[in-house]
């Protein structure tokens, strides 16, 4: 049997997905091969696979650290929320309902058969496979039919490190309460601890690690320092800035800066298709929920929504929508990605996703888009308008019937996709903007519509680039601060045998 570990966190977003991508990382540049798994991922960012499936963007981003092709296989169940009751299950890649919270649960104990067959499929292909957990693996209303965190480490012998964020404070204790609050059998799968995010001199953080290791007889495996420009990727929008800023802006190559607001939905997805715009010197992408994020805006972007006529009332309700068509009115460039197109066209005719029937879109784009039950999946490639190349990736249930304006792109099979109106653009493609060339001929294009003509796009930015350089970062924050002969041991050995309980345990 090959390696394996599980990386927990204390909370949603402790460092998780970045350590798991990390260490991966880590061992593909020591020839390890390694692969990355995430039993159950919930997230509305998401990617398509070369075997025609749907998996967290993150375990894309996590198989790029180990070399590998995405893969269903690494992702094998995936929540994607379209309300705050309900979720649409993805099962290896391909969509096979939805379920309410309660009615999920019941649910499990055929996705934890699916769970362990793929996990230990890919064992056998792998030297070690470094799996991530999701939230926290101290959720003592769910550990009984738990398939991600502690049920997964026990049915498939894994050990377990638990990495919390000290950048929000109380580390110590959630740490400790993490573990205090877990099973004898779940404790003993517990091998040490990471702490992340930390600023400052570690001197003065050495005192409060060795109590922990006095309190709980493990370790702490390393102290991971805060790292300004992780923000590639997310796992959703929650990573990004409170002030909703996307990236780290840097300045412009030439006079001017662009500006580019993007609607901030409430079930947007895969946002981290502006990601590729934020990589840009000189543009500026924030996330905007009410009409004055659109004042000084060059750009306007509606992205993708897993609940396209909700997301579009809520567009009319906070009065976006109004300000969306003031900027076009104006001539200013406006950019809708998947359910944000749906959004632009005349009319939505939806008896799949929210069961509304008939129901009037912006009326930017001569579109109309009707829901069909199965879902797209595709990763298509073609040539935009001004003839550069582009690569990008499909996830909708809408259909898009265009009877106006011109196409965005010409699929190398020649199939027109999308429709533009003047300075109004819209698509179903995901991930175009990672096309590099595409992204500077869009940028120019926005800059001179906008009336910024002091705006140079960057001539050397290659997106492949940027994300390669932040996974080596990752796989040195790993080498550099974390005691990774103790890491290998517990990859290679599991947990150390006799490692003390910590009262008082899972509630009976």
């Amino acid at each position: 049997m090959s390696g394996g570990l599980l990386v927990a966190g204390t909370t949603s977003d402790a460092g998780k997905s970045v350590l798991t991508a990390g260490i991966c990382r880590w061992l593909h540049r020591r020839g390890v091969r390694v692969a990355p798994f995430k039993a159950q991922n919930m997230s509305n960012n998401s990617y398509v696979t070369l075997d025609g499936g749907e998996i967290g963007r993150a375990q894309a981003f996590q198989a790029a650290a180990c070399g590998l092709p995405p893969s269903v296989r690494f992702n094998p169940v995936l929540l994607k929320p379209g309300s705050d009751r309900q979720s649409q299950v993805v099962v290896l890649g391909q969509a096979v309902g939805t379920v309410s919270a309660m009615s999920y649960r019941e649910r499990k104990t055929v996705l934890m058969e699916v769970v362990l067959d793929t996990l230990a499929g890919l064992r056998v292909d792998h030297d070690v496979v470094i799996c991530e957990g999701a939230g926290s693996p101290t959720e003592i209303n769910l550990r009984a039919t738990d398939i991600a965190n502690m049920g997964l480490a026990r049915a498939a012998g894994l050990g377990v490190i638990v990495v919390g964020d000290i950048d929000r404070g109380g580390v110590f204790a959630s740490m400790f309460g993490t573990l205090a609050l877990l099973s004898p059998e779940d404790q003993a799968l517990v091998a040490g601890f990471v702490v992340n995010k930390f600023r400052g001199d570690p001197a003065l953080l050495t005192p409060g690690l060795d109590m922990l290791t006095a309190l709980t007889g493990r370790p702490v495996l390393g102290t991971v320092p805060y790292v300004d420009g992780l923000w590639l990727d997310a796992e959703d929008s929650l990573s990004y800035g409170a002030d909703g800023i996307v990236g780290r802006p840097a300045g412009p190559r030439g006079a001017e800066w662009l500006r580019v607001a993007v609607a901030r939905l409430p079930r947007m997805s895969n946002v981290t298709d502006v990601e590729a715009l934020a990589a840009e010197p000189g543009v500026r992408v924030r996330l905007v929920t009410d009409p004055s994020g659109l004042v000084d805006a060059d750009l306007v972007v509606l992205p993708g929504s897993k609940s396209t006529v909700e997301d579009l009332c809520w567009l009319r309700d906070t009065g976006l929508a109004d300000g969306v068509h003031a900027h076009a009115a104006a001539g200013r460039p406006v950019l809708g990605i998947c359910g944000g197109y749906q959004m632009l066209g005349e009319h939505i005719v939806d008896d799949v996703e929210s069961g509304a029937g008939s129901v009037r879109g912006l009326g930017l784009l001569p579109v109309t888009v009707t829901f069909a039950p199965r879902k797209t999946l595709g990763r298509p490639a073609g040539t935009s308008t001004g003839g550069q190349p582009v690569t990008g990736y499909e996830i909708h249930h809408g259909r898009a019937r265009v009877s106006g304006g011109e196409p965005l792109f010409r699929t190398d099979g020649g199939e027109p996709e999308g429709c533009r109106v003047g300075a109004v653009w819209g698509t179903h493609w995901h991930g175009a903007f990672e096309s590099d060339g595409f992204r500077r001929a869009f940028l120019a294009e926005v800059a001179g519509a906008a009336g910024r003509r002091g705006f140079v796009p960057a001539p050397d930015i290659s997106v492949t680039e940027l994300r390669e350089r932040t996974l080596d970062l990752l796989g040195d924050l790993v080498e550099d601060h974390l005691d990774t002969d103790a890491l290998l041991r517990v990859i290679e050995q599991g947990p150390p045998t006799g490692l003390p309980f910590v009262p008082p345990g899972a509630p009976a």
